[in-house]
């Protein structure tokens, strides 16, 4: 089993109904503010690679002239589309149909807790696609990267806060059993997941032909995690 097969299939990453809801309810929110942030003076093209389910993006396509979803998971896409059928502002991709949309042509590229489970050669040839795909000056922001120096405790512990924040505590303790238990635990012992420092991703990201800058806070609810958001610097990122 591949990380997409783990991702194109029932995961028990959120321990309840009412965690999946709240969860992608707090990611809306923070991408909202994020993409007023990074384009305050208009609507932009934006591009949400590795979506998942994407509950609330017709709040987040409220920001946007249009906004296009992508996943890698197959299931993942068709339930967007599904969902999403007829929406005005919102266009479903497969994660392989990003590689086809015109070159210069997205003002923000968002990249939410997405490459801890990409391979690094993988993730070089992605941050080339995402920057040919934007505009001069355009934004990358890649969100919830993993530091070297946190482990599952770590994760755990936001997790117990956030559950304790929004009442489903007890859910939350046994979804961490169930999670020891399941096919992510053993994919992580597997395949890993990556981890980077901050002056590693700055490096990768000006290797790309991107300015970064470290964004505080996080994305979503666990501020042990980093976001990045990396600019074009003469539109020739990734090219």
């Amino acid at each position: 089993m591949s990380w997409r097969d783990y991702w194109n299939s029932d995961t028990p990453i959120y321990v309840n109904e009412r965690h999946r809801r709240i969860h992608y309810r707090r990611i809306a929110t923070d991408l909202m503010a994020l993409i007023d942030e990074l384009c305050p003076n208009g609507e932009p093209l934006v591009l949400d690679y590795g979506c998942g389910q994407a509950l609330e993006a017709d709040r987040v396509a409220e920001r946007c002239r249009d906004l296009l979803l992508a996943d890698a998971a197959p299931t993942v896409v068709d339930q967007l589309q599904a969902r999403f059928a007829g929406a005005a502002r919102i266009r479903v991709l497969s994660a392989d149909q990003v590689e086809t949309l015109p070159n210069a042509s997205l003002d923000i590229v968002i990249v939410n807790s997405v490459i801890q489970y990409v391979a690094r050669g993988e993730f070089e040839r992605l941050l080339s696609i995402w920057g040919a795909k934007l505009k001069p000056r355009g934004a990358l922001a890649l969100a919830d990267v993993i530091p070297r120096s946190i482990g599952p405790v770590t994760d755990a512990a936001s997790l117990l806060r956030f559950a304790a924040h929004h009442g489903f505590l007890a859910a939350a303790l046994q979804g961490l059993v169930r999670t020891a238990l399941s096919d992510y635990r053993k994919l992580s012992k597997t395949l890993g997941v990556a981890r980077y420092d901050e002056q590693e991703m700055f490096r990768m990201l000006r290797a790309a032909g991107f300015t970064p800058t470290r964004r505080q806070p996080n994305l979503g609810p666990n501020p042990a995690r980093m976001t990045f958001v990396a600019r074009t610097v003469t539109g020739s990122a990734g090219r």
